[in-house]
């Protein structure tokens, strides 16, 4: 069944949507969020911003010394058959960066928009399983980033 979905017209399109959805993790979300916040919400203020991209600095620093700390090889590295299918922003994969910003996002999403901004949690949880298909992450890695994503969010709120 997989090698038929891989020789189908469908598997082009797909990947293309998953890499577009993994594109959709790279940062550029994270840095655009808090102008949407403010031109949504009229709670967004200064303050806002500044715990924002402090939570944003402490998730990049996490993610860099976990990284660092860890060295897990890429799942392509380690494993025969499995091909990276885009080009990895470094060598080791635990955890996931994309997933770790991504549900940071969501966290702050909801803490300002309410239930109704869950929605965004699905976005994350595709840019988390679009990594997994493109072979540069294991499914322990988008957990993990997933995990520490969403605490880094709901405790940086706290001090909203």
């Amino acid at each position: 069944m997989l090698l038929w979905f891989e020789r189908s017209r469908i598997y082009p399109v797909f990947m293309s949507l998953v890499r577009m959805v993994s594109r959709s993790g790279d940062g550029y979300m994270q840095m655009l969020f808090p102008l949407l916040a403010a031109a949504f919400s009229s709670a967004v203020g200064g303050h806002f911003f500044a715990i924002y991209i402090s939570a944003f600095a402490i998730e990049r620093l996490l993610y860099l010394l976990l990284k660092n700390t860890l060295r897990r090889q890429r799942p392509s590295a380690v494993v025969p058959h499995i091909e990276a299918l885009v080009k990895a922003f470094d060598k080791f994969s635990l955890p996931s960066g994309h997933t770790m910003a991504a549900f940071l996002l969501a966290a702050f999403a909801v803490i300002v928009f309410g239930k109704a901004a869950a929605i965004v949690y699905v976005w994350a949880v595709l840019v988390g399983v679009s990594r997994v298909i493109l072979g540069v992450h294991y499914p322990s890695d988008i957990i993990l980033g997933a995990i520490l994503g969403s605490a880094i969010g709901y405790i940086a709120a706290a001090y909203l």
